[in-house]
């Protein structure tokens, strides 16, 4: 009943109860308490080492930069900067955090489609290896807050409308991410003209979860078109599976498909970048939940002590997830598992078939590492919960469970 294959790579069934990283996930429970977010470290560093190696080793001046927002952690960053990997921030936030996980400001590029002058200043000091231009406007404020040129990239569509969730897609001319198709050519003389910006290359991303590569290759081909540069970041947005049944590429493949193509289009000299976040963290991480009420009248609804709290991807995307039940009972029943929050949208899943549950059971839920806690919330006032790293049978806390203190502590009371 419960596939290992969408668990992280260190998972193991011992009996009744599941364990990752040698760590049983009912001690972790029991220390920790839930909701709790459990990483496996192990999983986490094979996956970024997989990934700088699938592209180094098919063009060496690949660069792998992780996309902080499908989980803005400085624990995370951390973890893959010291196996390689460069960082993908989205706002002076992200830089904050990937800043205090020691990661190289060298080694970093700053998005958005909405940056402040903060947010640009902070970068230019850091001294990032790319502003990326999503606007004239940032063109605009770059000039006015640099003392010397800036390294940048130009984020253009590739026009290229990829087959995910209507949410999930940026890569057509009408966007609001980067400049039209139309309008590249006149944007890259609005930017030659400025001296304080130095543009190095382009930038393209058609979305998330994307699971047909020949999209990829349709956005490599759609960069041809364009002025050539020195640097190709190609954005991310590979698939992951979320269900036994879905069918995923690999990231070798993945690889293979964008060097592939980049070589046939471009100088073999030119610098890739690519920006993995859901490919690179979602599998690596559980979210536990204790069962706080079993409800058995028209449906059997499963109540949860989180929910929409830790988990708007169901609501908001649609997304399917596949949680188990971990107990010792012999039978399975057909239920809804759902959240504790006043919104009957508070569903993780509808109609699973799982070990009957009872109050004081553990249910697990994978793949809940790609943007379920960068969208962690205080809906009916639920703490965030803490963030635990399994490996070699030890557990650490990365993130502590947030307190009623800190709920109230911005709170400006007279």
């Amino acid at each position: 009943m419960i596939d290992l294959g969408i668990y992280p790579g260190t998972a193991e069934l011992s009996g009744d109860m599941l364990s990752i990283g040698g760590c049983r996930i009912d001690e972790l429970a029991e220390e920790y308490g839930t909701p709790l977010i459990v990483v496996d470290e192990e999983a986490l560093r094979s996956r970024a080492r997989e990934y700088v190696n699938a592209f180094k080793s098919r063009h060496e001046r690949s660069e792998v930069l992780f996309a902080a927002k499908s989980f803005p952690s400085a624990s995370v960053i951390k973890v893959l900067s010291q196996e390689g990997c460069g960082v993908d921030v989205a706002s002076r936030g992200e830089l904050e955090i990937a800043l205090a996980a020691g990661s190289a400001p060298s080694r970093m590029v700053l998005h958005g489609n909405a940056k402040r002058d903060s947010d640009i200043s902070e970068a230019i000091g850091a001294g990032v290896g790319y502003v990326v231009i999503d606007n004239l406007d940032d063109v605009e404020r770059i000039s006015r807050l640099a003392s010397k040129p800036v390294p940048a990239l130009l984020r253009v569509s590739p026009s290229v409308a990829a087959s995910t969730h209507s949410a999930m897609i940026t890569g057509q001319d009408s966007s609001k991410f980067g400049i039209p198709s139309y309008q590249v050519a006149d944007a890259i003389a609005a930017i030659r003209r400025e001296p304080l910006i130095d543009l190095k290359g382009l930038h393209a991303h058609i979305g998330s979860q994307v699971l047909d590569l020949d999209q990829f290759e349709a956005e490599v081909e759609a960069l041809a078109q364009y002025e050539h540069f020195e640097v190709y970041d190609l954005g991310g947005g590979l698939g992951v599976r979320y269900l036994s049944s879905d069918v995923v590429p690999s990231v070798d493949d993945y690889a293979e498909c964008l060097v592939k193509a980049m070589h046939r289009y471009f100088d073999q000299n030119v610098q890739i970048m690519v920006e993995p976040g859901r490919s690179m963290i979602a599998k690596q991480v559980v979210t536990v939940y204790q069962v706080v009420t079993v409800k058995r009248s028209e449906r059997v609804h499963v109540a949860v002590d989180g929910g929409m709290s830790d988990n708007l991807e169901v609501s908001l995307y649609g997304q399917p997830f596949e949680p188990a039940v971990f107990n010792h009972a012999d039978q399975t029943e057909l239920v809804d598992i759902v959240g504790q929050h006043c919104e009957s949208g508070d569903t993780l899943v509808r109609d699973i078939l799982v070990r009957k549950p009872s109050v004081g059971d553990l249910v697990v839920n994978p793949v809940t590492g790609a943007y379920c806690y960068t969208m962690r919330n205080n809906y009916n006032a639920a703490l965030a919960a803490p963030i635990v790293f399994c490996g070699g049978s030890q557990s650490r806390l990365a993130v502590r469970r947030q307190t009623y203190e800190e709920l109230l502590a911005r709170e400006v009371l007279s």
